[in-house]
């Protein structure tokens, strides 16, 4: 495979390899820095050799024994992608791929090498020819490839969560009637498939209230591979379509070049949706020389957020000393526009990792989001082979290096439990003052004329409303009563507001969601989503039709 030179996370795509069952993703900043006359090169080592073949030759080449752990005095060697997020890692090495003196890492004793693999080998072929035991994956791309890997008679862990986007992946329009992820019916979007893009829309547009004719008329216009995300930017800018998933920092030029341009669905409301995570080979974890290095590697890591968010630009620079690509970003488009795209991830820290992990008490969000992309991407056909094994989410991640952490650290353990969001009514009506950017519709049943919530309504808010709640972390919602145009109106009106402020009883008492976080609504039979007089436009029967207006409804507002 040609190396290409990265785009920020440097997601393109997934390529299937039916021999090894396993994925591998490109780059596209290329045709960004050749408008400049230049090409951007990482100069690092790259890795292609195939699959399973070889590991044993290979990997006493790179310095890795066949249990799968370093030699005497070899370092532990990560393979990462030139991206922002993995800026307090270089810190920690000391502004350097490889271990510094008196570095974070050095002073506890680790020898850490990064190495940039930008065209992006799959797991497999990283581990078995020994080119790096750990490696850098988002939390939808590790669900595609963990059934891969075992596919091929390998497994690996994630040990950690190193950030997570909120604000720098995006569903963003040129197009000034598109205020909502609905109003992309009939529209076209262009998108590099099987990426966190294309898992992102999947789940806005799965969780809209358009019909299955209408999602069907969005048209997703795959970019290849090669052009990567400058051609889905291209795309966009050319006027080729309507709207663009993107991420940072091609979301941010997009942007700025497109007059009118703006953002209708984003990881700033989705905020607990898309994580990277580092993942190492299970051979190393399973000895206690591996879990001795991968522990280091794990707390040099969480130091170097801390000293990476006291002073980013110190976090510029290490991306510009040590990657060729971000050296290129800040000669076109100087250091300042590095610097901004910090504000559109978090660097997680000990205390994040806890939270999303669910290891302070609440909901492990890690897990509920490596299930979700599990099932998007299989509905999806990315996997090479359908019938690769379903794995549990807590056999995806090795929790003993972070709790072990947290164990000695009650302050973070204290921090990780208290909300990190606070929700008033003062910004509920600031922001039900802004239009709803999509709006969820769950079949909560009711029992005739009744606003009580029976077993299979509760079911129905535990599966389809709450893990909607949860991925949007900061937003705030508009729960609606509704009716079909049968019966009283007025009737319809006081029973349909009866039945939202149920819901939000119940999700206040029941899940813990502030009650400030909802507006309650009764809209009886004034909102309705599809026309019973004419109800086989949409493809459905009268019953249907009515079942669908009889709804309530879950609203996200986009205004925080």
């Amino acid at each position: 495979m040609a190396q290409l030179t990265p785009l920020a996370k440097g997601l393109i795509t997934v390529i299937v390899l039916a021999a090894a069952g396993s994925a591998a993703w490109n780059f596209g900043l290329k045709d960004y820095f050749d408008q400049s006359g230049q090409t951007a090169q990482s100069g690092q080592p790259t890795v292609n050799s195939g699959g399973e073949s070889g590991g044993s030759t290979l990997g006493k080449f790179f310095g890795r024994s066949d249990s799968g752990v370093p030699g005497a005095g070899k370092p532990l060697k990560v393979s990462i992608v030139s991206f922002h997020g993995y800026a307090p890692a270089l810190v920690a090495n000391g502004n350097s791929l490889t271990t510094r003196p008196g570095s974070i890492y050095a002073e506890q004793g680790a020898n850490i090498e990064f190495v940039i693999q930008d065209d992006i080998p799959t797991l497999s072929t990283i581990f078995e020819s020994g080119a790096a035991q750990c490696a850098w994956r988002t939390s939808d791309f590790w669900a595609q490839e963990q059934p891969n890997l075992r596919n091929a008679k390998m497994d690996a862990r994630a040990v950690m969560i190193v950030d997570n986007t909120q604000g720098g992946d995006a569903v963003i329009t040129r197009d000034p009637a598109v205020r909502s992820v609905e109003d992309l019916a009939g529209r076209k979007v262009a998108l590099l498939e099987f990426t966190p893009s294309h898992g992102m829309l999947i789940d806005a547009i799965e969780s809209s209230s358009l019909s299955a004719r209408r999602k069907e008329s969005i048209r997703t216009v795959f970019i290849n591979a090669e052009e990567g995300t400058a051609g889905v930017r291209a795309a966009f800018e050319t006027g080729a379509v309507e709207a663009a998933v993107l991420w940072d920092p091609d979301l941010a030029l997009a942007l700025r070049n497109v007059p009118g341009s703006k953002v209708v669905y984003s990881t700033k409301t989705a905020t607990n949706l898309i994580y990277d995570v580092m993942v190492c080979d299970s051979r190393l974890l399973a000895s206690p020389e591996g879990q001795a290095q991968v522990q280091k590697f794990v707390e040099g890591w969480m130091q170097g957020v801390e000293v990476a968010r006291a002073n980013p630009d110190q976090a510029v620079e290490a991306l510009v000393n040590t990657e060729e690509f971000f050296k290129l970003l800040a000669d076109k488009e100087g250091r300042p526009f590095i610097k901004s795209l910090f504000s559109n991830l978090v660097w997680t820290g000990i205390e994040d990792n806890a939270r999303i992990l669910g290891l302070a008490g609440g909901t492990n969000h890690y897990e509920r989001v490596y299930r979700r992309f599990d099932q998007i991407y299989r509905a999806a056909g990315a996997l090479a082979n359908p019938n690769s094994p379903v794995i549990p989410p807590q056999d995806s991640f090795d929790y003993r290096f972070i709790q072990s952490m947290l164990d000695r650290n009650q302050a973070a353990a204290s921090a990780a439990a208290r909300p990190v969001d606070t929700f008033s009514q003062a910004g509920l009506r600031e922001s039900a003052g802004t239009a709803a950017i999509v709006t969820k519709p769950v079949m909560v049943s009711f029992a005739t004329a009744s606003a009580d919530l029976n077993k299979r309504a509760q079911r129905s808010i535990d599966t389809e409303m709450v893990p909607f709640i949860e991925n949007n972390g900061k937003a705030y919602f508009e729960i609606s009563g509704n009716t079909d145009a049968t019966g009283a109106r007025d009737t319809n009106m006081r029973l349909s507001e009866a039945r939202a402020r149920a819901v939000v009883d119940y999700l206040s008492s029941q899940w813990e969601f502030p009650r400030d976080r909802f507006k309650i609504v009764g809209n009886g039979p004034d909102r309705p989503l599809c026309n019973e007089s004419n109800a086989a436009a949409e493809g459905l029967s009268l019953e249907d039709c009515r079942a669908m207006n009889r709804s309530t409804r879950i609203a996200v507002f986009g205004g925080r």
